[in-house]
């Protein structure tokens, strides 16, 4: 097995990203020696493993391929069957795990450095309280990272391959968007290129190799914190070698919302060509097939991971997630590949936890977010949730099984469309501000392409409500109970006195922050409607707080 020998590139004893060791019991007698994360007498604190992929989807089959993943965690812990992100976009979905706060108050709005995506503002404002930096700087934890980060890191304009985020005492980072061969490396700092030669340079197994030589290398006297965010099944799709003639009878989902229109939907989705070429169903195929197989290669990492936990006596102190940092559709309403929707195939994705106190094969409904990891994590280790200012909720109560636990029933999905002002040249006859252009002129985001939606889930409700800004204010519900494809748009039909809960709703959470992210939702017993709220601190009335996009 080829192993990246971390010695020589791994950071020194006194600098900043190493800070010295203590142990439990110098924590005992002090208080504490790097912050105030607890720990009980005579126990180890819990070791933690985040493993991340890139655009993979729950609700088309996305977990399918990978059978060791779903034995190794989700069968011998817990999966989430209601598992949400805050924007169904990479960058800034990823910026929601780091930090636990909404895109309205991380401000990473779209993959650009001018929405925020590893800009130095990013650097300067937010890394400091990401909570890796948080396990880093008050509770002692080794911190390790290796593989794609936010989608401009390493830019030129943002510190380069230079810069290394605070709080991590060990950096493999990919320099910009997945790849998986010809791609460069930031070791701690330094660049590495690799090329195209299986053996060494296939990331994926590159991130496998690198994470199992940091568990034989790392320090025994501190925990560590892991987080492993893999390429796949990220475009363009490269599978391994030997898995590349795997799934060849395996077709995109034919689901009731595949190649049909989308009547009464946003501008955006309406404009979709129904029914689809052949040319583009051959092509969603093709690439929903290359996705299953590059997925098989992290099959195969989560596998070596785990056993070398074991090997090394280390599983039974190690909680392990399994997530991705947004949905994918191919094909549904007529839109070939892609993300960026507000409906569950871009936005639902797959969350597997297993751990200390965790019983084996359960499952939760618990509607949980990505902004709910940092939370859990930092809660893990000690460190309470609430002395930061975090939009999420620890779901450790959740993962031990606390009885009559009071939880959310709604969380906010916001996104900032894309796109500049001016006319795709290949798509002359579609308006200025479209982008991410198929050559039929589909086109999958715009710069109106700017929503937030509720996405409530209770014992008597499963609905989501949306609002654009838009020239339209288009509006979009849907009742997931009757309508799990989100078909019909039911904003006409729905009471209006439920709409107008639902928009009050929407405004409260696009300008909450911290504990005001968690006040009770709609269908909560402790929701209560006061129209003075609907008034700010001037006496006039709250308005939807969108982003203005850059064009």
């Amino acid at each position: 097995m080829w192993l990246l020998p971390l010695a020589p590139t791994g950071p020194r004893r006194n600098s900043p990203r190493h800070l010295p060791s203590c142990s439990p019991a110098l924590l005992l007698l002090l208080g504490s020696c790097l912050g105030v994360c607890g720990v009980a007498a005579g126990s180890r604190r819990p070791n933690v493993v985040l493993l991340l992929t890139d655009d993979q989807d729950e609700v088309l089959g996305g977990m399918t391929p990978l059978k060791k993943t779903k034995a190794l965690i989700g069968e011998m812990g817990m999966t989430f069957s209601s598992a949400y992100v805050p924007s169904a976009l990479c960058c800034p979905s990823r910026a929601s795990i780091l930090t636990g706060k909404y895109p309205h108050n991380h401000h990473v709005v779209n993959n650009t450095l001018e929405g925020n995506c590893s800009s130095k503002s990013w650097q300067k404002i937010q890394e400091p309280n990401t909570f890796p930096a948080i396990l880093r700087s008050m509770c002692g934890y080794q911190t390790f990272f290796a593989g794609k980060y936010l989608n401009e890191y390493g830019a030129p304009d943002a510190g380069g391959l230079e810069h290394v985020p605070l709080g991590w005492s060990y950096w493999y980072a990919l320099e910009k968007n997945s790849k998986y061969y010809n791609y460069t490396l930031s070791i701690n700092g330094k660049a590495r290129k690799h090329g195209e030669n299986y053996s060494v340079d296939y990331l994926t197994d590159v991130l496998a190799n690198i994470s199992l030589g940091f568990l034989d290398y790392k320090s025994n006297s501190e925990p560590f914190f892991m987080m492993i965010s893999t390429p796949a099944p990220h475009s363009p799709w490269t599978a391994a070698p030997q898995y590349q003639k795997t799934f060849q009878n395996v077709f995109a989902p034919r689901n009731k919302n595949f190649n049909i229109h989308g009547t009464n939907k946003h501008w955006l989705i309406r404009q979709a060509k129904t029914p689809m070429t052949n040319s583009s169903i051959q092509f969603l195929d093709s690439a929903f097939r290359k996705r299953w197989q590059t997925l098989l290669s992290v099959d195969d990492l989560v596998e070596k991971l785990v056993k070398r936990l074991e090997f090394n006596g280390e599983l039974n102190n190690t909680y392990i997630f399994y997530t991705s940092d947004n949905g994918y559709h191919t094909g549904q309403f007529s839109l070939p590949i892609d993300k960026r929707q507000l409906y569950e195939f871009d936005i639902k994705v797959p969350l597997l936890v297993r751990g200390p106190g965790i019983k084996p094969n359960q499952t939760s409904k618990m509607l949980v977010a990505n902004i709910d990891l940092g939370p859990t994590i930092l809660d893990i280790a000690g460190y309470n949730p609430n002395k930061t200012q975090m939009d999420g909720m620890s779901l450790l109560p959740i993962l031990k099984g606390a009885s009559n636990l009071t939880w959310r029933s709604d969380v906010l999905v916001e996104y900032q469309g894309e796109g500049r002002n001016v006319t795709d040249p290949t798509c002359p006859s579609l308006s200025p501000g479209v982008s991410q252009c198929f050559p039929d002129c589909v086109c999958e985001d715009a710069y109106n392409n700017t929503y937030a939606c509720v996405r409530t889930l209770s014992a008597q409700w499963d609905l989501q409500y949306c609002e654009f800004d838009d020239q339209e204010v288009f509006v979009e519900v849907y009742n997931l109970t009757a309508d799990p494809d989100q078909i019909t748009n039911i904003a006409k039909s729905i009471d209006p006195e439920l709409l107008g809960k639902m928009n009050y709703r929407l405004m409260m959470l696009q300008s909450c922050s911290g504990p005001t992210c968690r006040t009770p939702g709609v269908f909560d017993p402790g929701y209560r409607f006061d129209p003075r709220l609907m008034f700010n601190s001037h006496g006039r009335v709250r308005t939807r707080r969108f982003s203005k996009h850059p064009l």
